[in-house]
C-alpha cells in the first residue's frame, strides 16, 4: 500500500453481515467527513463536504438482482471576485 490512487475499485463475495460492516464503515466515514479505502495495490482518501448527490438503481431480472448505490460530490472551488449584474433598463 504505497501509492495514492485516483481511482479505486473493489469486488468481492461478502456475507450479509460482512456487507453490513462495510456499509457501517462508510456511514461512519461520511459522519466524520473522511472516507478511506485501501487494498494491496494502493489507497484513496476522500473528504466529502456539502451536499452529496445520491443515485440508487435497482434491477431484477429473473434470478439476478442488483442494487447500485452511487454517492458523488464536487470539491468546493474558490470563487473569483465575479459579481452578477442584473439590469432592467436597456439603453
Amino acid at each position: 500500500m504505497d501509492t495514492e490512487k485516483t481511482t479505486f475499485r473493489h469486488e468481492s463475495l461478502q456475507s450479509i453481515k460482512g456487507l453490513q460492516e462495510i456499509l457501517k464503515s462508510i456511514t461512519k466515514g461520511l459522519a466524520k467527513g473522511v472516507l478511506s479505502f485501501s487494498d494491496e495495490e494502493g489507497e484513496i482518501h476522500l473528504m466529502p463536504k456539502g451536499l452529496l448527490n445520491l443515485k440508487v438503481t435497482v434491477r431484477k431480472e429473473d434470478s439476478h438482482h442488483r442494487l447500485d448505490i452511487r454517492i458523488s460530490w464536487q470539491d468546493a472551488r474558490p470563487q473569483g471576485k465575479k459579481q452578477l449584474q442584473v439590469g432592467h433598463d436597456r439603453k
